[in-house]
């Protein structure tokens, strides 16, 4: 199992990532390796729930993979659970909390294994430098959909 958890402060509220977080349909536009995503069914509301199939590639691999994912406006939290795909397993959790003196802090953590063993490996070999890239692609998305003096 490959993991990862990282803390991220960003000058914007926790509202304003929480909905940039929340808005998958707009991924493709700006997360690597993120080529395609379909939204197959939505519940909104403060506490809504959307199933999702996303297709990423990196180099000569192209896989789909479908989601559920769950979103509490209330407690400023994202979970994503696998459901269908190429992982064994695969999770991701989001935790957005405003900053007394302004903008927010980010907890992500994701926890994935790939049911193929060459793609595990490959994944695992790339993955620091591919989780840099995409944490630092939701707040380059922040800024150009906020602003970089938002507070």
């Amino acid at each position: 199992m490959t993991e990862r958890r990282t803390t991220t402060e960003v000058p914007y509220s926790a509202a304003q990532m929480f909905d940039l977080v929340a808005d998958i349909e707009q991924y493709p536009e700006f997360l690597p390796w993120c080529v395609a995503l379909r939204v197959m069914q939505r519940d909104d509301g403060e506490k809504g729930a959307m199933m999702a199939d996303m297709v990423v590639a990196y180099k000569v691999f192209r896989e789909r993979f479908r989601s559920r994912v769950l979103f509490d406006r209330t407690t400023g939290k994202i979970d994503v659970d696998y459901l269908d795909g190429p992982f064994r397993s695969l999770q991701n959790h989001w935790q957005f909390t405003d900053l007394k003196n302004g903008g927010s802090t980010i907890h992500f953590e994701i926890a994935f294994e790939f049911s193929n063993f060459i793609l595990q490996a490959t994944a695992r070999s790339v993955f620091d430098k591919a989780f840099a890239r995409m944490s630092d692609a939701f707040v380059k998305r922040a800024d150009e959909v906020y602003g970089s003096s938002s507070t």
